[in-house]
């Protein structure tokens, strides 16, 4: 409980400020639907209140603007909407919708939890890519100067190349040789995650200090005998920080990938939200995502607290 009063305090601040947020945000549109409905509003002209300030336009009409928490296509939806959609693009869609799972014994395309699925599948491939390929690249950096030299500042300068203006590149270079759908989604998560988990596991290799190592010498150790008993192990805590990060960075690369794609995913329905004014379905799948990010990321977390109790290491 100790830990639940703060965090609790700090979403229901956030949710109040969402829900004050809304109002000038949304006053034009509110003012729209009510004057169609035949409520007086000032000014009466669409033109007129465009031209004004939106907080001009709420001391005007301020007995309205309750109708700012229930706008259709709203600028900002209010937060009961966004769950309002995440309840029905879920288990409304699935179990009464007609192309639902109960109905037609598969996942409605129309299901965030369809377009879960097609995103999670890339993060999960992209991720296992791109940490396998951390892991090799740190082992060789740590145990080559020749690798640190040359790998390790190319590592650093590919993460500034912006994955937006990338991600249409890779698709596109890849549909040339003919490979498309899940792998070059999968590259562009990989592509994002390789490199949390080479700086963790490079930091998690050079981890031991000189007398560990020293010691190890002094029994005549070879060097992969060094990296199995000491660096391996020390590096398990970094390793698996780096992973959290990775598998976060994953699932926003496999986002990027399905905006120039469009055949499914989280990235494709925000993006689908955004060309039909449909603000709700944009949140809805921003929360289902993050949904998502969340999860993996206490995976990650559980599998790392076995592991380290397996190591003898105590929480």
């Amino acid at each position: 409980m100790t830990k639940a009063g703060p965090i609790l305090t700090v979403v229901l601040a956030i949710i109040a400020l969402w829900y004050v947020a809304c109002v000038p945000m949304n006053v034009q549109e509110t003012l729209t639907a009510a004057e169609r409905a035949g409520v007086a509003v000032s000014p009466e002209g669409a033109r007129e209140r465009a031209e004004m300030g939106r907080f001009a336009l709420m001391a005007q009409n301020s007995g309205v603007l309750g109708g700012s928490w229930s706008v259709d296509r709203a600028r900002l939806p209010a937060p009961h909407q966004i769950v309002a959609e995440l309840w029905n693009s879920t288990w409304n869609e699935e179990v009464y919708g007609r192309r639902g799972l109960v109905k037609s014994g598969s996942l409605s395309n129309k299901s965030l939890i369809y377009h879960g699925w097609i995103t999670l599948s890339a993060t999960v491939l992209g991720f296992a890519i791109g940490a396998g390929l951390g892991v090799l690249l740190a082992v060789g950096i740590v145990h080559s100067k020749t690798m640190d030299m040359s790998v390790m500042p190319w590592a650093i300068v590919s993460q500034t190349i912006p994955i937006v203006a990338l991600a249409p590149m890779i698709i596109v270079v890849l549909y040339s040789f003919g490979i498309q759908g899940l792998i070059p989604k999968a590259v562009i998560s990989a592509y994002l995650s390789f490199f949390p988990v080479v700086v963790g596991m490079v930091k998690g290799l050079r981890s031991p200090d000189a007398m560990q190592l020293d010691l190890l010498r002094t029994y005549n150790a070879s060097k992969s005998q060094t990296f199995w008993m000491l660096r391996l192990p020390s590096s398990v805590p970094y390793l698996f920080t780096s992973l959290k990060v990775g598998i976060a960075a994953s699932l926003v690369g496999a986002i990027v990938g399905e905006l120039p794609v469009q055949r499914g995913g989280l990235g494709a329905r925000m993006l689908g939200g955004s060309y039909y004014g449909q603000t709700e379905q944009i949140w809805a799948a921003l929360f289902f995502a993050a949904a998502m990010a969340a999860l993996l990321v206490a995976l990650i977390g559980w599998i790392e607290g076995k592991t380290l109790k397996r190591m003898g290491v105590q929480a």
